[in-house]
């Protein structure tokens, strides 16, 4: 069932799941693992994960970037995701899951991403930042769809994680140029103290939901947490808890 980064170095409570060092080995080494054999699990056994609605404004603030928008003529359904862009299990998601979910219902819901760069990965803040950045020029879908399109090309090196900020940098001013940016302003616009404060307020959001790992979607401001051990199942289950929200 699907793996979720966690959210720091030590050990969980409770038996949750393997190391981390072991999932990001296996995952990483060969990332076909990861899309057909990894198990994927949401939330684990995370007393958190309640069924009541999580306060609107925490989920979806004012300034909060959209991958889709809901026709204001019907059903209003929101789907927020905490994610970091260095996470395998976020990548995956992307690649398997949210990619198409993304198309396939494009005006049909309002599809939120939120930050929740995670310790263990040393360029997630960064690739954060780029992803805000791009988004004071209007181009955040862009630069997200950039950052995991390429993955294996800034976030992971043979069986390692990539560390070097100056290399992931160049690479994302590149992936400013190719969606249009100024890039002179993206370069200013990504070490802006505005920029940093709105991933930490991201976390700082994510934390209050109880957000310990990476992906956590909630639907309607209900966490989703489904039982799939694949990404088919998975999706699945995402698909018909949306179509129900839908109605």
């Amino acid at each position: 069932m699907p793996t979720q980064s966690p959210r720091r170095r030590s050990p969980l409570d409770g038996p949750r799941r393997p190391s981390i060092n072991v999932i990001l080995t296996s995952v990483v080494v060969v990332l076909a693992l990861v899309v057909f054999g990894a198990i994927l699990l949401f939330g684990g056994d995370d007393d958190n994960g309640t069924t009541a609605a999580a306060p609107s404004e925490t989920l979806v603030p004012e300034d909060a970037h959209t991958l889709s928008e809901a026709d204001p003529d019907g059903p209003q359904v929101t789907l927020v995701e905490f994610l970091d862009y260095q996470c395998s299990a976020c990548a995956a998601y992307y690649r398997n899951i949210t990619s198409k979910i993304e198309k396939d219902y494009a005006g049909r819901i309002t599809f939120v991403p939120r930050n929740f760069p995670l310790d263990i990965h040393p360029l997630a803040p960064l690739a954060a930042r780029a992803a805000e950045a791009a988004g004071k020029q209007d181009k955040f879908a862009e630069m997200y769809t950039k950052l995991y399109q390429n993955w294996t090309d800034w976030a992971v090196q043979g069986e390692s994680l990539r560390s070097d900020p100056k290399e992931a940098a160049r690479q994302f001013e590149r992936y400013a140029r190719e969606i249009g940016l100024d890039v002179a302003q993206f370069r200013a616009d990504i070490e802006a103290a505005d920029v940093s404060k709105k991933v930490q307020r991201d976390m700082a959001d994510g934390e209050k939901l109880g957000v310990e790992a990476t992906p956590t979607f909630f639907i309607n401001g209900k966490r989703f947490e489904p039982s799939g051990e694949t990404f088919a199942d998975v999706e699945r289950q995402l698909r018909a808890e949306l179509d129900k929200a839908l109605g």
